[in-house]
């Protein structure tokens, strides 16, 4: 076990902090006081809840310029990028407070004197991830709150500065004290959290296999999990596209957030009659993208958030150019004492190859070739991972067939890949399980009641 979380800024490798790590007394603790909190949040009146967001509304907005800050500081993620984070973020709280109630609401049902009631469940652990540190937080937390639950965050610990300040956000409204925990607790400590029977259930933000060890483990104790893992998301361009749409699209579905999102494009499956077209547009607007320092605002790439996923990067890289994947852009690390890897395409690149078969977890793109439609969607269906996929095309028909047949949680149609709180994200296969944001994400973390009255 190590003796901290260290947070480092990928921009320089400079430390920025250390956190003690907690140990199980600790976490012992947190999970007495989350317990207690949720006795008195769960009969909290739904006007009280949501206050609650309405306040955390106001403290993001209020201290933006220090959260977006932080963020850029300890992932790297570029300040532009890091204040919509925060912005959004906002809005979710205000969007939540104005339109979750009535999804905890009692339900009628076709039986009478029968309804549905929504019931929170208790104190979930979150184990989430650093790409983006508040709102893959937040986007769980606010509707599992205003149900009722209490939450404690086991956040990425090269991000521990942002999650001691989203406690700070907290506390500073008029939630339960203990009701929002964030704890610094390695996997020895996830592991006694999932067993120890005030946790209820277990939301993950991450990679397959902490999402597989976790689900494990939730399962033999009985408990719930949701699942938002990795992605390999295809990005079909068709020859009847509009083709400028579509490659300022791929700009932004791959290269947002310096390429390190989940629900992103990554191998981009184009229609022979365009690939050529398709590649020197989107070659030239990558390289048009500026990259440096991130708390320069007319910078839109960043530093990779860890050191060590800059080596994977690379080596997966290296891997498909063995493998007969042709390098068009980029495919080095760039010198320096900061994180930094050049933006890159590789193409030719086929359904074997280890940059189709494997998350690109960077600003890395790789482009494959389909003869026509129905080839571009077998090939975007030969994937171990279902979170979300993107269809450029010009014939409504067409796409509305493609988008009934990709084996994926969301399709985008001619536009980009987006979470929105009216609107549910979520996986299939390897992507994971279960659904977050809408009402759909509130219900996850909910006993449906069945109340039936009067019944003989």
């Amino acid at each position: 076990m190590t003796d901290y979380a260290v947070s480092k800024n990928p921009a320089n490798g400079e430390i920025l902090a250390r956190y003690p790590m907690q140990s199980l007394a600790e976490l012992d603790s947190t999970l007495a006081a989350s317990t207690a909190a949720f006795k008195q949040w769960r009969n909290t009146d739904m006007a009280s809840r949501v206050k609650v967001l309405r306040q955390l509304a106001e403290q993001l907005r209020q201290r933006e310029p220090e959260l977006s800050r932080m963020i850029t500081l300890e992932m790297g993620k570029p300040v532009a990028q890091a204040r919509a984070e925060i912005l959004k973020c906002a809005n979710l709280s205000d969007w939540y407070a104005e339109h979750g109630p009535a999804m905890l609401e009692d339900q009628p049902t076709q039986v009478p004197d029968a309804w549905q009631r929504f019931k929170p469940v208790g104190t979930i652990l979150a184990v989430m991830p650093w790409n983006f540190p508040f709102w893959q937080v937040l986007r769980g937390a606010v509707g599992m709150l205003l149900a009722g639950n209490t939450y404690v965050l086991k956040h990425a610990p090269n991000v521990m500065g942002c999650a001691t300040l989203m406690a700070e956000l907290f506390s500073a409204t008029d939630l339960p004290k203990g009701a929002f925990a964030s704890i610094n607790i390695d996997n020895d400590g996830v592991s006694a959290a999932i067993k120890d029977p005030r946790i209820a259930a277990v939301a993950v933000t991450g990679s397959v296999r902490a999402g597989s060890a976790i689900a494990a483990q939730a399962g033999a104790a009985l408990k719930k999990t949701v699942l938002e893992l990795g992605g390999a998301d295809p990005f079909i361009v068709l020859a009847d596209a509009d083709l400028d749409e579509a490659v300022k699209s791929a700009v932004t579905g791959r290269f947002q957030n310096t390429g390190q999102v989940c629900m992103a494009a990554k191998r981009f499956i184009v229609e022979a009659a365009i690939a050529e077209e398709f590649e020197a547009r989107f070659s030239a607007a990558v390289q048009a993208l500026t990259m440096g320092d991130p708390l320069d605002e007319k910078n839109y790439l960043g530093p990779m958030a860890r050191f060590d996923l800059r080596d994977e990067l690379h080596n997966q890289v290296e891997r498909s150019l063995r493998e007969g994947a042709r390098l068009v852009l980029g495919g080095e690390k760039i010198a320096g004492e900061g994180n930094y890897y050049a933006p890159t395409i590789l193409s030719d690149v086929t359904t074997e190859m280890t940059a189709f078969r494997e998350e690109l977890f960077g600003p890395v793109a790789a482009i494959a070739i389909a003869r026509d439609a129905e080839h571009a969607l077998a090939i975007a269906n030969d994937s171990e991972f279902g979170l979300s996929a993107t269809v450029w095309t010009g014939n409504s028909a067409t796409a509305d067939r493609l988008a009934d047949q990709i084996e994926t949680g969301a399709v985008f149609i001619n536009g980009n890949g987006a979470s929105d709180p009216r609107v549910t994200i979520g996986g299939v296969k390897k992507s994971g399980y279960g659904r977050e944001l809408s009402h759909f994400g509130v219900h996850e973390f909910c006993n449906i009641q069945t109340v039936w009255k009067n019944r003989r």
